[in-house]
């Protein structure tokens, strides 16, 4: 008995795009406006200030920064500015928040970037169950996107698999 052993899948045109791939590598820091306010809880424009100016804020070069204040305080919006300002010239991402919101908010502009034209007319298969878990909103956004221009999507969670769209 000499049968060839044929793998359907592979002949089946499926392109299987798998989000882990767009997941943020870089590391990611979490820079907490509470260490730099007075007694952690008052923000002193001047004591402010003067924390700010002796910040190294190299330590924050090339790497994902989610500002928050984990204090219950009164922030002034102009003090995420004056933050904004420091960490923009060394900083790759910054953003208001946890870092979740940090995380998904790389994940969605990696999926931006995808050249969504190059699957116009194929059959993808979006790969969702592994290492890392995948927030729901990234699913919703490559829906957006590919959905439109695709021939056949599906949705690919463990053993789940989803009818086509």
């Amino acid at each position: 008995m000499d049968e060839t052993i044929i793998n359907k899948v592979a002949e089946s045109g499926l392109i299987t795009l798998n989000l882990e791939d767009y997941y943020p590598r870089d590391e990611v820091v979490v820079l907490d406006m509470k260490d730099h306010l007075f007694m952690g809880l008052i923000l002193k424009e001047k004591d402010f200030r003067a924390t700010l100016q002796a910040t190294d804020w190299q330590q924050y070069k090339d790497k994902n920064v989610a500002v928050t204040c984990t204090a219950d305080a009164i922030i002034p919006v102009w003090a995420y500015m004056l933050v904004a300002g420091y960490l923009e010239p060394v900083a790759r991402e910054i953003v208001f928040g946890n870092r979740e919101t940090l995380l998904l908010n790389i994940l969605l502009k990696n999926i931006a970037l995808i050249n969504a034209a190059s699957y116009t007319n194929k059959r993808i298969v979006i790969k969702g169950c592994g290492d890392i878990q995948i927030p729901e909103a990234a699913y919703l956004e490559i829906t957006k996107k590919l959905r439109p221009l695709c021939k056949e999507y599906n949705v690919w969670r463990g053993l789940q698999y989803s009818t086509n769209l």
